[in-house]
């Protein structure tokens, strides 16, 4: 994710603008980003065979959703990439996971800065709007080329009785995001203060 920051940094840098950045860092998103599905495995597998906990299908949903924007929108759609709203995201992912990575490596290293817990959870705050506001965005200017292309859409009749408009499907994922987000985002609130309460008690008792 640092290499995707520098990237973004470089490449506004050479030409000036923010628009059409999303070209400079395609590869190593689709890299690090369809990688976070090992990662989602390995917890959710630390989990199995026992109930997996909520918080960590909320996770699961939302490195899925990115996997899926990346991909099966923002890749299959060409024009969609120029669009400003594919930069929100991806600058909102990159910061989110920046700190997160952080957070996880000072952490194991038993040495944990107060900053970067902070930043883990006050940042997202803004940044998970951000990045859901982005990933919206696109997702909505996809939707007159998936109708126009008929992209990833099976009309009948076929000889397995079976259709699919992918037109309706991003119009359902978008409806997804309705009853998924809160609950990320209070869960998130919820740990902050669960947290950051915590440290400030120990701060005192110091």
């Amino acid at each position: 994710w640092l290499v995707i920051a520098v990237g973004l940094v470089r490449a506004y840098l050479a030409k000036g603008s923010y628009h059409s950045l999303y070209y400079s860092i395609e590869k190593p998103l689709k890299f690090f980003q369809t990688g976070a599905l090992l990662e989602e495995y390995v917890l959710i597998a630390k989990y199995l065979p026992g109930i997996v906990p909520s918080s960590v299908v909320l996770t699961a949903f939302q490195v899925m959703s990115r996997v899926f924007l990346t991909w099966a929108v923002t890749h299959s759609v060409k024009e969609v990439q120029t669009e400003d709203s594919v930069l929100l995201f991806v600058v909102a992912w990159t910061i989110t996971e920046i700190i997160r990575y952080s957070f996880y490596t000072f952490s194991l290293l038993n040495h944990l800065p107060y900053l970067i817990k902070w930043a883990r959870y006050t940042l997202f705050i803004v940044l998970y709007p951000m990045g859901v506001s982005g990933e919206l965005l696109t997702v909505y200017a996809a939707l007159p080329f998936v109708r126009q292309s008929g992209l990833y859409s099976i009309s009948l009749p076929n000889k397995y009785n079976f259709s699919f408009d992918y037109y309706t499907f991003l119009i359902l994922v978008m409806i997804s995001y309705i009853p998924i987000f809160p609950q990320l985002y209070f869960h998130m609130l919820h740990q902050r203060r669960k947290v950051l309460s915590h440290t400030e008690e120990h701060k005192k008792s110091e």
